[in-house]
């Protein structure tokens, strides 16, 4: 695996791409590499109750991933119970999602450990707030180099071509991207790797095989 930044962002090309399962994978190599590593999910949709707070399955997997204890409002200060978008839920919920209160959050996440990966909620221009604030706003104020998950299955060149055009302008860097498997029924996977490597100009750093979802 290549050398990856200090901190950095996930996002995806869709929801339901596997940015989780992503997250995981990476946490588990930085961590057999003797590194401390906490997972980070600002905002996360589609909660239960539990043990007298909202949890999410996505959180609780980053929160196993982890090898360093952080209280759960830094790991996911943003938690709705409707599977919905973001902005939605939280407008249901009377509550405004600010940038501010995720950048306070994981700064203290970051002074404890030497790996911070946060991980977005669906694709890049996802709306946050009523100000129009997306996901790419949040990884702009986190002064974060982004990670893209493509999700290998039609449309995804489309999706991640415009996924990187929308990281290049904003400035964000894009530090890899990795090639998730969704279909394992993909026509000519291949051709579609290959041309997103031409597309994207750089191999992807990681290339996970389908995986049944779990039931």
């Amino acid at each position: 695996m290549r050398t990856l930044p200090r901190h950095f962002f996930v996002t995806g090309t869709d929801t339901g791409v596997g940015k989780t399962t992503v997250t995981v994978r990476l946490m588990q190599q930085l961590v057999a590499q003797g590194l401390t590593v906490i997972g980070m999910k600002p905002v996360a949709s589609g909660c239960e109750w539990l043990a007298g707070r909202w949890q999410n399955d996505d959180v609780r997997q980053l929160t196993a991933a982890s090898n360093v204890s952080a209280p759960p409002e830094l790991i996911n200060p943003y938690c709705f119970e409707p599977a919905i978008a973001p902005h939605i839920a939280a407008a249901q919920a009377g509550i405004e999602i600010e940038l501010d209160v995720i950048q306070t959050a994981y700064a203290q996440l970051a002074a404890m450990a030497d790996v911070v990966i946060v991980e977005g909620a669906g694709g890049l221009l996802v709306p946050l707030n009523s100000r129009q604030q997306t996901i790419a706003d949040l990884i702009q104020a986190l002064n974060l180099p982004a990670l893209v998950v493509v999700g290998m299955r039609l449309g995804c060149i489309n999706h991640a071509l415009l996924t990187a055009e929308a990281l290049r302008q904003r400035d964000i860097n894009c530090c890899g991207w990795v090639a998730n498997s969704m279909d394992p029924q993909m026509s000519h996977p291949q051709e579609n790797l290959q041309t997103l490597i031409a597309g994207l100009q750089q191999p992807p750093l990681l290339e996970l095989p389908f995986q049944e979802p779990l039931t």
